[in-house]
């Protein structure tokens, strides 16, 4: 896998240092609200996964080749000065893969609704769905991004995910395109939904276990396989939270991921 730069944006320019990942389908960008609140006392950076915002596109999405090539170029980035993890769904497995490969790197960590363990991202699934839905617009006859908007309606459902998946749409001339590589991400849906065999020694540092009240991607019995990889951890549940647990509910996810941090 490449070594290529990763795109990634700053946010505060003192205190201590915070990495943001996302999940699938989303941006470094995606946490810039909760950096700004936390800019008075860190300073963050938000990271375009590979495959992902204007970061390289790869062939190799499998967790471990992810968690390395990201893990280098954050070291490359801090030199090599530990800090704050903090990853969503798809970006909270490559966070806890670079707490496990990595550890000297990751002060803490804060896992945010999602477990080491597979979840079904083919088939029917939402995710599933939503690829169908962007492979399914006519990118060439596409008058604006309100018709696009309209388009994923059958496959997308919420305006909400509409519009988080149509940050991704860019126009480029007079032509529109994806900007994330929906071709790999789209086929290796298998492979981002899986998690690999663990063969690192548990991670001993302070752990965060975020857990949205109304998902399903955190259940009970994913404590036990938890606590072995990070022994440390403590888990918070978000009341009235789905998935996407830091934009649904901000302030409260916010005031939690700074008493984890302060401490």
């Amino acid at each position: 896998m490449s070594t290529a730069v990763l795109n990634t944006m700053t946010v505060g320019d003192h205190g201590s240092r915070v990495v943001f990942c996302h999940g699938l389908f989303g941006q470094g960008r995606n946490w810039t609200a909760i950096a700004k609140a936390l800019s008075a006392d860190h300073r963050s950076l938000l990271v375009d996964l590979p495959n992902h915002g204007r970061s390289l596109w790869t062939d190799d999405v499998a967790y471990p080749a992810v968690a390395d090539l990201v893990a280098s170029r954050l070291a490359e980035l801090t030199g090599g000065e530990p800090f704050a993890l903090v990853g969503h769904s798809m970006g909270g497995k490559i966070a806890m893969m670079i707490a496990l490969r990595h550890p000297e790197l990751v002060e803490r960590l804060c896992v945010v609704d999602v477990s080491p363990r597979p979840q079904q991202l083919t088939g029917d699934s939402p995710f599933a769905r939503y690829v169908r839905g962007m492979r399914s617009l006519d990118l060439d006859g596409l008058p604006d991004r309100a018709a696009a908007d309209q388009a994923l309606v059958p496959c997308v459902e919420d305006p909400v995910v509409r519009g988080f998946l149509l940050q991704n749409l860019r126009r480029d001339g007079d032509h529109w395109r994806w900007q994330q590589n929906l071709q790999v991400l789209g086929d290796r849906l298998d492979v981002l939904g899986s998690w690999p065999e663990v063969t690192q020694p548990p991670y001993d540092g302070r752990v965060l276990w975020v857990a949205g009240q109304r998902s399903d991607y955190i259940t009970d019995a994913d404590r036990e396989p938890m606590r072995a990889l990070f022994p440390a951890v403590r888990k918070v549940v978000i009341k009235n939270a789905g998935h996407w647990v830091h934009s649904e509910q901000p302030e409260s996810f916010l005031a939690t991921l700074r008493v984890f941090l302060a401490a």
